[in-house]
């Protein structure tokens, strides 16, 4: 018996895959299909099931493509209506696999369709339940973004289900069984998941707040709905692609692996109204880029920013990325539904110097150097941070102008100001920074090493915590 966790810490994401006796079985696959087939032909195994555990929000699911190149059909709980061909499965249903029994245990709350997968041993032992968004290891999924997509539902009556599924169908379950959650910390699907990624239910339930054997409903409804920030505007168009199917991501490859010189690259900028994205270093990025664009760089959270910043999935974009990292970066966007990447600059940024094209840049200074500007003069600092962060410890006078809300933080912004900028580390503010500047904010300057550096320089004075509650 194989059971393999395969964990992306970009999307904080875990896949599953489980074989027994030549058999095997994924669960909520990534949209890039092959490493699932391929480990299985390693094995001398045939993938028999393709496990949905609901329309996902944050990302495109691999399930069609899976499906499509190994006959193995996809499989959703009760209440799924997706619109291509899947077996539909009912309460209580079991699937085997080699030896291994999976039992379908149907837990709307999360969404609707929400289903687990309580995986039994030849003996017939439970060993481990895949929660999907249901139960994560230190929280549950919230119950406010199928309101999004059907209009009936609200939160409140999403989570008194959740209440219901997590005290029918889970918690009776024995303690030593081991919960494999669909994500982890980082995850915009619930709002205090730990850093682990599994753990025993017994643990669970002494430890996670939601499932406290003494909550009633009423409780459990504020608590998990309490504290919820705005998901980002991409989860629906992505449940949306996961419910009505997709392109192949072999296509959306093809078609984003155009290389382009300098100059054909210049002309699609130009006559497309493409995105230029930029995902190289923040710093590297400061010192030269093409002119308009935004930077978001791969190694950071990507796919959520690229998420929050970018509002059409269907945009078109054009990309400048390290040298040999254009393919991880058109799969990375399509794992959030972002396919139509048409093009990327051939030789990276040198290609674009070397053509003398036009470069634009981002002034970009230390902590150090801030403070001494400071010493001599009045200064506008801009902390990019999430509003939490921002209460928790900021330089006093700064004002919040949170990425997050980029469109409401603009607004704040007087063009004609010199403005520092800063978050906690320099990815956030080099994104903001990226597009102001392509929208006419040219006085910003980004203070590289965010808060932590300013911090820890010592040189700067900081507030105190602020409670939120006394800011009513």
């Amino acid at each position: 018996m194989i059971v393999e966790q395969i964990y992306t810490g970009c999307l904080a994401q875990g896949a599953y895959y489980i074989e027994s006796n030549g058999e095997a079985i994924v669960i909520d696959p990534l949209r890039e299909v092959d490493p699932y087939i391929e480990k299985a032909k390693r094995n001398g195994a045939k993938i028999k099931y393709v496990l949905e555990t609901h329309f996902h929000a944050d990302f495109v699911s691999g399930h069609l493509d899976l499906s499509k190149k190994t006959g193995a059909p996809i499989v959703y709980g009760p209440t799924a209506n997706p619109s291509f061909e899947a077996h539909i499965a009912k309460d209580g249903e079991e699937l085997k696999v080699g030896n291994l029994t999976i039992k379908v245990l149907h837990t709307p709350g999360h969404t609707m369709e929400s289903t687990c997968y309580l995986l039994k041993d030849e003996k017939g032992k439970d060993i481990g339940l895949f929660s999907g968004d249901t139960l994560f290891i230190g929280d549950v999924g919230r119950p406010d973004l199928a309101q999004k997509v059907v209009a009936d539902l609200t939160q409140d009556k999403l989570a008194g289900y959740l209440f219901d599924s997590l005290r029918n169908k889970i918690m009776p379950l024995a303690d030593d069984i081991t919960v494999y959650p669909a994500h982890g910390a980082g995850s915009a699907c619930g709002k205090n998941m730990s850093k682990e990624t599994t753990d025993t239910l017994g643990h669970q339930k002494e430890t996670n707040y939601a499932l406290r054997a003494n909550m009633t409903k009423e409780e459990f409804i504020k608590e998990v709905t309490t504290g919820l920030v705005a998901p980002p505007a991409y989860f629906p168009l992505n449940v949306m692609l996961n419910i009505q199917g997709y392109e192949s991501i072999d296509k959306v490859l093809e078609r984003g692996q155009h290389a382009l010189s300098p100059d054909a690259f210049e002309t699609a900028a130009n006559e497309t109204g493409a995105l230029i994205l930029d995902t190289r270093d923040p710093q590297t990025f400061a010192k030269g880029f093409v002119p308009n664009s935004i930077n978001i760089g791969i190694d950071g959270s990507f796919a959520p920013w690229v998420g929050a910043m970018i509002p059409d999935i269907k945009q078109e974009i054009l990309l400048v990325t390290e040298e040999g990292r254009e393919e991880e970066v058109i799969t990375r966007l399509a794992r959030v539904g972002y396919d139509y990447t048409i093009g990327y600059l051939k030789d990276g940024f040198t290609a674009w110097q070397k053509a003398d094209k036009e470069i634009d840049h981002i002034i970009s200074i230390n902590a150090d150097e801030l403070a001494g500007i400071m010493k001599k003069e009045e200064v506008n600092v801009l902390d990019v941070r999430k509003n939490s962060e921002y209460l928790s410890e900021h330089i006093i006078d700064a004002e919040n102008t949170p990425l997050d809300f980029i469109n409401d933080s603009m607004a704040q912004i007087d063009k004609n100001k010199t403005y520092y900028v800063h978050c906690a580390g320099g990815y956030r503010s080099m994104i903001f920074n990226s597009i102001l500047r392509a929208r006419g904010f040219d006085k910003l300057i980004d203070v590289k090493g965010g808060f932590k550096e300013i911090k820890e320089s010592g040189k700067f004075k900081v507030s105190d915590y602020v409670c939120p509650s006394t800011l009513l």
